[in-house]
C-alpha cells in the first residue's frame, strides 16, 4: 500500500547543508503523521522531526531545534528535511516513516510508524 522512498543523503563537513527527501505514494495521508527517524551507529532510531500531512503541526527533537526544518509537498506527494548546521553527531541513517492513525501523539510521543522507508545515509565529517 504506502511505499517511501528516499534520497538526499551523503557525506558532508560538519557546518554544512542536507535536504532529504521522501516521495510518498499508496495512501491518501490526509490525516497521517510523517516523521523522520534517525539510527546512529550502535544506536537505536530515535525521532528528529514530524509533521502533520496537513502541515498544521510540527515537532522537532531538542537536538535539531534550530537547524532542521521539515516540510511537505501536497503537490509531489515529498516530505523533506532540511539540515542546517550539520554536526558529527548528526550522522545515522535517516528514515522516512507514516503513522496513520491520525494520532499525533502516537507519531511524537510513543513514536509508533506504520509503514517506513529504506533508509539513506548521512555523514557528517569533523
Amino acid at each position: 500500500q504506502v511505499q517511501l522512498v528516499e534520497s538526499g543523503g551523503g557525506l558532508v563537513q560538519a557546518g554544512g547543508s542536507l535536504r532529504l527527501s521522501c516521495a510518498a505514494s499508496g495512501g491518501s495521508f490526509s490525516t497521517d503523521t510523517v516523521g523522520w527517524l534517525r539510527q546512529a551507529p550502535g544506536k537505536e532510531r530515535d525521532l528528529v522531526a514530524a509533521i502533520s500531512w496537513g502541515g498544521y503541526s510540527t515537532y522537532y527533537a531538542d537536538s535539531v531545534k534550530g537547524r532542521f526544518t521539515i516540510a511537505r509537498d501536497k503537490h509531489k506527494n515529498t516530505v523533506y528535511l532540511k539540515m542546517n548546521s550539520l554536526k558529527p553527531e548528526d550522522t545515522g541513517v535517516y528514515y522516512c516513516a507514516v503513522d496513520v492513525s491520525g494520532l499525533w501523539n502516537k507519531a511524537t510521543r510513543l513514536k509508533e510508524y506504520d509503514y517506513w522507508g529504506q533508509g539513506t545515509q548521512v555523514t557528517v565529517s569533523s
